[in-house]
């Protein structure tokens, strides 16, 4: 499956592809290749949701404190970012700011703030636009009701993804490692004490 917002740009990339066939046909592979890494990036596959807080988003666990934890999207991991628990929206606040390589952790960044409250508490989802993210797609609204694993948006190209948990809960992932959208990255204390 793939992205609803691919689809105009691999549609351009073929159109464009076969005018050029006519004029320098070996030109026209450019926007075959260029129409296949888009088909690839916004590629939307099927997920099974985890237990507890879910991740936002698939990429690296670059760096994790207290109850914030940030992913780095590389441009070759799935965009499509998903809500970490159920709940309602808030709030969806997007922030102007400055566009630094996304493996980079730094403040004033371009974001989209998406806050969702649940019966546990508030989660606070930060999608942040890299060098080459230039747009930030939102498909949620405030007062929105969200299932857990439900899709909220997308960044497009390399991006980071920040979530922060309420209190009562743990990450029970680590700097370092991969994780895809909706795999389990927090538990509530209870639930690690008891394993």
């Amino acid at each position: 499956m793939i992205e609803r917002s691919g689809y105009s740009i691999i549609i351009a990339c073929l159109l464009l592809a076969l005018s050029s066939y006519l004029l320098y046909p070996p030109l026209s592979l450019l926007f075959v290749i260029g129409a296949l890494f888009t088909a690839y990036f916004f590629r939307d596959p099927y997920r099974e949701i985890g237990d507890g807080v879910v991740s936002p988003a698939d990429g690296k666990i670059d760096h994790i404190e207290g109850r914030r934890l940030e992913i780095f999207m590389s441009p070759f991991d799935c965009h499509v970012n998903r809500s970490p628990a159920s709940g309602r929206v808030v709030s969806v606040k997007y922030i102007e700011g400055s566009t630094p390589p996304a493996f980079i952790r730094k403040r004033g960044v371009r974001t989209n703030e998406i806050l969702i409250e649940s019966e546990d508490g508030i989660y606070r989802v930060l999608q942040m636009a890299g060098i080459f993210a230039r747009r930030i797609v939102s498909y949620v609204k405030e007062g929105d009701i969200v299932n857990k694993g439900d899709k909220i948006g997308m960044i497009r190209f390399g991006s980071r993804v920040v979530l922060e948990i309420p209190d009562g809960y743990r990450f029970v992932r680590k700097v370092g490692e991969k994780v895809k959208a909706g795999e389990t990255v927090a538990l509530k204390d209870e639930s690690i004490q008891g394993s």
